[in-house]
């Protein structure tokens, strides 16, 4: 491969000498503009060497994808019919040889530094004539700035079209605040803002979009460092999870940064004159040139245009943490339980009767939350993962205690029949056995496409689908009829998970919220 360095201010001539990796420049040299950095130095110190070594073992680590399900998923996508999460799961990857045990998480970085470390001292005493690395620094920052690139716009996006937090569901608005773990309050904080969630997004994708041009790699970086480096901030204050993913980019960014530091103090700290020197490679052979910009182009295409388009195609019909199905029109909405009876015997309100259902809210979609005086054991995962199936979609139950059941439902609209499947896999009381061994489904798997509108049935949701219900896990279950006429009074009577026959009367409340309904809310209801 030939290839001609030069630094990206001086003029375009061939170099003097193909054993020379640098153009020669023709700056002149004045006391007020000195020609000292206006090409990259052809002697490094030997720290420098070292450090560089080292950086390079551990970036090109900490960039590659190490798990052979990420190849395996590449070559099983439906290129035909993507699914948002399946770009999101190439752009999503990070180092996960200990599953993040250890360390606040950061065990993995520092098994691959120690190795990184190894490697960079054999590399060291193998080497000792080389006196610079500035083709392969090139090489090393355009990986780089790529993987950060990719990896947040793949973030960016979930932003940009607000379905990563999602406004809080009826059952949400009326949890006590001191039922949410401090992870649901900050979410829920920034959802019930959308465009400021908007705005978030575009600035993690303008960073993403800067740094696919080597000119502008150091804007890119300044503004990945601070928006990543405000959310690793949050995640640690607020227990959010995901602080060691956004330390990635933090450090992504750092590293594309830390050339330029010098030359920034140098201009704005000191107020020196400073030549903005960056070193480029300039292919010779026309075959390369056209490869690097097919490349590039391509690049930019999938994780800008797809990715946008995919994303509003999920944002519309499929937003992934909550269910994509509709619920019941007339049933939507807020009650108080003004009447309830347990095997045919009437249970009036005590705060502290631990059987007596008091509230019940039904959402959008098909799911049903209430009450109980009862302890529940608290979903952590914030909603997270990519479940196909509404079901497993658990985003309204996720960091909410306080005694909030939340139940999935089925209905036959003909027979006016809710069958209701517990999102919390069974769990409902601290120290009860959980259910163990597969269940039957209510509906068949034709049943449950077509709940799902048809734009949003992509691949990944139709072989996700089939997935999820095989190995469908037991759940508490209950079967209810409902009645209402107009939805102002709604009568419910079943079977409860305990197969214990209930009858309930339920009241609308046209609840007044602080919060003003979104302008800018996922799904198609």
């Amino acid at each position: 491969m030939s290839v001609t360095t030069i630094p990206s201010t001086a003029q375009d001539v061939a170099a003097p000498n193909q054993q020379d990796y640098y153009s020669a420049t023709n700056a002149a040299s004045t006391p007020e503009r000195p020609a000292t950095g206006t090409q990259p130095p052809k002697v490094w110190k030997p720290y420098q060497r070292v450090a560089f070594r080292i950086a390079f073992i551990f970036f090109i680590l900490m960039s590659i994808p190490e798990s052979p399900a990420w190849y395996t998923q590449v070559f099983h996508f439906d290129w035909t019919s993507l699914h948002y999460r399946d770009l999101y799961d190439i752009a999503r990857f990070q180092p996960s040889l200990t599953r993040g045990a250890g360390y606040y998480g950061y065990a993995d970085w520092l098994i691959l530094l120690l190795v990184a470390i190894a490697g960079g001292t054999i590399w060291s005493l193998l080497d000792k004539k080389r006196k610079e690395y500035n083709v392969l620094y090139y090489w090393l920052t355009v990986i780089v700035r790529y993987r950060a690139a990719i990896g947040i716009i793949g973030f960016a996006f979930t932003k940009v079209l607000p379905v990563q937090m999602p406004y809080p569901s009826t059952g949400i608005l009326n949890t006590n605040f001191g039922d949410l773990t401090a992870q649901k309050i900050y979410w829920l904080s920034i959802s019930i803002v959308p465009w400021y969630q908007v705005f978030a997004g575009i600035v993690e994708l303008t960073a993403g979009v800067l740094l696919f041009f080597r000119k502008t790699t150091a804007l890119g970086a300044i503004i990945l460092f601070g928006a990543l480096g405000d959310i690793v901030y949050v995640n640690f204050a607020y227990d959010g999870g995901v602080h060691v993913y956004s330390s990635y980019f933090v450090l992504f960014a750092a590293f594309l940064l830390a050339k330029d530091i010098p030359k920034i103090y140098r201009l704005f700290i000191q107020e020196r004159y400073t030549v903005p020197v960056d070193f480029n490679i300039r292919f010779q052979q026309q075959w390369l040139k056209t490869t690097r910009v097919v490349l590039k182009v391509g690049v930019i295409f999938l994780f800008l245009f797809v990715f946008f388009y995919i994303q509003l195609n999920n944002f519309i019909y499929d937003p992934y943490k909550q269910p994509a199905a509709k619920g019941i029109p007339e049933l939507r909405g807020y009650y108080q339980v003004s009447s309830f009876k347990i095997n045919n015997q009437e249970i009036p309100y005590s705060p502290k009767d631990s059987l007596r259902w008091n509230e019940v809210s039904f959402e959008n979609w098909t799911t049903m939350t209430y009450t109980q005086n009862k302890a529940v054991l608290l979903d952590l995962s914030n909603g997270g993962g990519s479940p196909m199936r509404d079901i497993n979609r658990t985003f309204e139950l996720a960091g909410v205690a306080g005694g909030r059941r939340v139940f999935y439902y089925e209905a036959d609209t003909l027979h006016k029949i809710l069958f209701l499947q517990d999102k919390n896999l069974g769990r409902s009381e601290p120290g009860k056995k959980r259910k163990t061994g597969r269940q039957q489904n209510f509906l068949t798997d034709a049943q449950e496409y077509a709940q799902v509108e048809k734009a949003g049935l992509t691949g990944r949701r139709l072989t996700g689908i089939t997935a999820e219900r095989e190995r469908e896990v037991k759940r508490n279950r209950m079967t209810l009829h409902y009645h209402t006429t107009d939805g102002n009074e709604v009568l419910l009577s079943g079977v409860n998970e305990d197969k214990d026959s209930v009858s309930l009367v339920l009241r609308r409340i046209p609840r007044v919220y602080a919060l003003k309904p979104s302008t800018l809310s996922a799904g198609k209801y």
